[in-house]
């Protein structure tokens, strides 16, 4: 056998290797995708079940409305004192709590 021979021959079973690593590589990527997608969806329908759930839609909408309350700009009024049948005057909620904690 001479040099050319064997150096065709070792192409050639480098090349057959390198096919082989080839398939092996495009098949675990195929399987891999098939599992991501699979534990994907598995992932996203327990998240919109859990979206749609009456006891989220729930916590959502009191959440939202104590938010709400928390971030109004207009200050809670409670009545401090009747001037007449028609007119009372109105004091923050919050210093009312003061002027009855020195009281």
């Amino acid at each position: 056998m001479d040099g050319h021979a064997r150096s065709e021959s070792a192409t050639t079973a480098e090349g057959e290797h390198m096919m082989r690593l080839l398939i092996g590589v495009a098949a675990g990527y195929v399987l891999g995708t098939r599992a991501g997608r699979a534990r994907y969806e598995q992932i996203s329908r327990g998240a919109k079940a859990i979206a749609t759930s009456p006891a989220t839609k729930k916590v959502v909408e009191i959440s939202r409305a104590k938010l709400s309350e928390s971030l109004d700009p207009r200050p809670k009024l409670e009545p401090l004192k009747p001037v007449d049948e028609q007119t009372t005057i109105m004091v923050p909620q919050d210093q009312l709590r003061k002027r009855r904690g020195r009281g």
